[in-house]
């Protein structure tokens, strides 16, 4: 296996927890069953993703209200109400990103689905992103993982061999993505299992 230098971290679920459901189960009385269908079917996730390359908000909003006019008042609640979503930082992996920052060993960048619109708040609200090299902001770039663009204006950007960096994300479709660019992936599902997974890569935090 070549050298690692570089660490890409996602951030949504891996260093923040972001989740929708801490609005909506409000919204509907703490029925799950309820969240997750409105979730499923009114804003979803393709939906917020189309946000997150860099659609306006006010129009997405706009645009969903016409299509479900009965949930209008639910539908504007989700940008309405967006900073409740972001709960707080998860501690965990903050401290391994610091372990990799205060090495001074490896490039630490960042790949973000995320609005440019709502990005700021979160800028404001967690140090550690002040951390990185760089952040790849979806929104910003028009476009988003999965899609080989991004992944590739993260490569150029920030001067990264694929074969010498280590991606890391939440969601199995954004890794495989990035493998088929020669990316090495980890699929992130806690910090505890990150530490191990590092481990196949000869990186003892």
């Amino acid at each position: 296996m070549k050298k690692i230098d570089t660490i890409i971290f996602d951030l949504g679920g891996v260093l923040i927890d972001w989740n929708p459901e801490y609005v909506f189960l409000d919204v509907f009385d703490g029925d799950q069953n309820k969240t997750q269908w409105f979730l499923d079917n009114i804003c979803t996730s393709d939906w917020n993703e189309n946000q997150d390359a860099g659609y306006p908000i006010a129009q997405a909003t706009e645009d969903r209200v016409l299509l479900f006019p009965e949930y209008e008042k639910e539908i504007r609640q989700f940008y309405g109400r967006w900073t409740e979503m972001l709960g707080g930082e998860i501690t965990g992996t903050v401290e391994i990103l610091k372990k990799f920052v205060d090495l001074k060993k490896f490039k630490v960048v960042a790949l973000t689905n995320w609005s440019t619109e709502t990005f700021p708040i979160a800028l404001k609200k967690f140090n550690f992103l002040h951390w990185f090299e760089g952040i790849i902001v979806s929104g910003e770039e028009k476009t988003r993982k999965p899609f080989n663009d991004i992944y590739n204006l993260t490569l150029e950007k920030f001067n990264i061999k694929a074969e010498h960096s280590i991606f890391i994300d939440d969601n199995l479709r954004n890794i495989e993505a990035a493998s088929k660019l020669g990316i090495h992936g980890i699929h992130f599902k806690s910090p505890e299992l990150l530490i191990q997974q590092l481990k196949t890569f000869n990186i003892n935090l």
